[in-house]
């Protein structure tokens, strides 16, 4: 029996059950890699880390996911959806409790290395999996509801790692995994098959190409991810790195378009469709790891809270998501993709924009309309391109597509971070010299301000002869704020006009077949 007849015979609740496990499986791989976020001092406590060591824990997570996401395409076709799935949730269950269990920083590193490769594969193989198991009306919803799970895993993952840390301990932030992932691993295999592996791949992998390709991306998420911390090409390792990303790329690419089967089809890239809609989910990558990244690095720094209080004040862009899933899915079937990109990009950019005239006294309640229009938006731009994407390739390549179209995603949630984390220092740095320049202590409103604080502190425990520099410090203090302040506005107004920047490229999407026609021409 072929695989379009094994599925066809499948009943809608089986087709359901089966993804809805699959869909699971993605969202433990992305939540994984935030949820250590908020408890990287836990666990670097835990393990007598040092912390130059502890970010670790998240880069090589990162680094050995983005190597594996553009290589489970192939995998998927050698060896079957079923049976790659089935391994990956195996394997990261088995990792997720040697991360749990680890007993120094390098077990741990080594660990969550292995849990970022095997989850790696189980994000882009939902995608290609709900396009060919579901048609019509039914298909509409596949992107919206990966595209809720893809964006929420990501957000409320500092949030319940925060709590998990300090209801348990952080060894439960990889042992939460132990559960779905065993009950992943039992049942999948029960399902019917939906491929066939064709092992004969095997014969033509392409050793150089894999080889090529887990050396420029796992460089480059390196540089991305540590570039900032040491001055970009000012460091002597990071300069290295950057050249081999790009050699190492360059010869992938070459490598990709030469070779008879690729591991990663950039063929692909050819349909301008999918290209542009490429394009706009790295642009989206970049607004969704960024919004995740900035607001609670703000809340933080300059507000304060801790783990469990940024948790509470970033939940409701998650929640605005979870809610406006059905009306996207509805959308989808009656509106054209190209307007519904045009809006979420308007939208994402509006909500980036009312964080501009943020202040050093925001707490998380000014935040709270600007992530609801971001998260409403965040499903206007992921559910189009992700269909236009996938729907614009024909289904033998469906696998290799969704795998390279995750991969532009992650790459620009990488990049997205990198920018933010240049953007802030830089922009933080200009703007304390500018407001330093105009304090000095000759300054009327300057005398002012120390003599009101000496008095204060003349009041309290203070000793007398520091007084004085505790005042200076405080004012420094507050300085610094504003610096930091100024900066964060700085990068939502960035984030902004990317976003509306991007519109100039919606004119060259084609317009998307209607769902129902789609589906029918991929039946046949």
């Amino acid at each position: 029996m072929s695989s379009e007849a094994r599925i066809a015979s499948m009943s809608d609740k089986r087709k359901f059950v089966l993804f809805a496990l699959m869909a699971v499986g993605q969202f433990m791989a992305l939540l994984d890699t935030q949820i250590v976020a908020a408890s990287i001092s836990d666990v670097q406590a835990g393990l007598a880390a040092a912390p130059d060591e502890s970010s670790w824990i998240q880069t090589a997570y990162l680094m050995a996911e983005i190597v594996m996401i553009p290589l489970s395409g192939w995998l998927s076709r050698a060896f079957s959806t079923r049976w790659l799935f089935t391994v990956s949730a195996a394997s990261f269950t088995l990792a997720s409790i040697a991360c749990g269990c680890a007993w120094n920083i390098q077990s741990m590193i080594v660990a969550r290395a292995i849990q970022g490769f095997v989850g790696g594969a189980m994000i882009p193989t939902v995608f290609a999996t709900g396009y060919a198991l579901f048609t019509g009306k039914k298909r509409a919803l596949i992107p919206a509801i990966l595209g809720v799970l893809s964006s929420l895993a990501p957000t409320i993952g500092p949030t319940l790692g925060g709590w998990i840390t300090d209801e348990l301990s952080w060894h439960w932030l990889f042992f939460v995994n132990i559960v779905p992932g065993l009950v992943i691993t039992l049942t999948i295999p029960f399902f019917e098959a939906i491929d066939e592996p064709d092992l004969s791949l095997l014969r033509r992998f392409d050793f150089i190409g894999l080889v090529l390709l887990a050396v420029s991306l796992a460089s480059l998420e390196y540089v991305l991810e540590e570039g900032y911390r040491w001055n970009w090409l000012d460091d002597e390792t990071i300069r290295n790195l950057t050249w081999t990303a790009i050699i190492t790329g360059g010869l992938f690419i070459w490598r990709t378009l030469v070779h008879p089967s690729p591991i990663v089809d950039l063929r692909a890239l050819k349909n301008r469709t999918f290209a542009v809609a490429s394009l706009f989910i790295f642009i989206t990558g970049f607004g969704l790891f960024g919004g995740v990244f900035v607001l609670p690095l703000f809340l933080a720094r300059v507000a304060g809270y801790d783990a469990r209080q940024i948790g509470e004040a970033v939940f409701v862009a998650g929640l605005s998501q979870v809610l406006i899933a059905p009306l996207v899915a509805r959308l989808m079937q009656v509106i054209d993709a190209r307007i519904m990109i045009t809006v979420g990009f308007t939208a994402f950019a509006y909500g980036l924009w009312m964080n501009t005239g943020i202040t050093s006294q925001w707490q998380g309640g000014e935040f709270f309309w600007p992530q609801i229009v971001r998260g409403f938006a965040l499903l206007l731009c992921i559910v189009p391109a992700t269909n236009m994407a996938l729907g614009a390739v024909p289904p033998e390549q469906l696998k290799m597509s969704s795998a390279l179209f995750n991969t532009m995603r992650n790459l620009g949630g990488a990049i997205g971070i990198a920018c933010i984390n240049t953007w802030l220092n830089d922009r933080t740095n200009l703007h304390w010299h500018r407001l330093t320049e105009h304090l000095t202590t000759g300054d009327l409103r300057v005398q002012t301000w120390l003599h009101n604080v000496n008095l204060n502190l003349s009041g309290s425990k203070v000793d007398p002869g520091l007084i004085d520099h505790r005042a200076l410090a405080l004012l420094a203090g507050k300085v610094r704020a504003e610096a930091v302040t100024m900066a964060f506005a700085d990068v939502f107004y960035l984030m902004a006009a990317l976003f509306l920047g991007a519109l100039i490229f919606v004119p060259l999407l084609q317009r998307p077949k209607p769902v129902t026609a789609a589906a029918k021409e991929a039946a046949h």
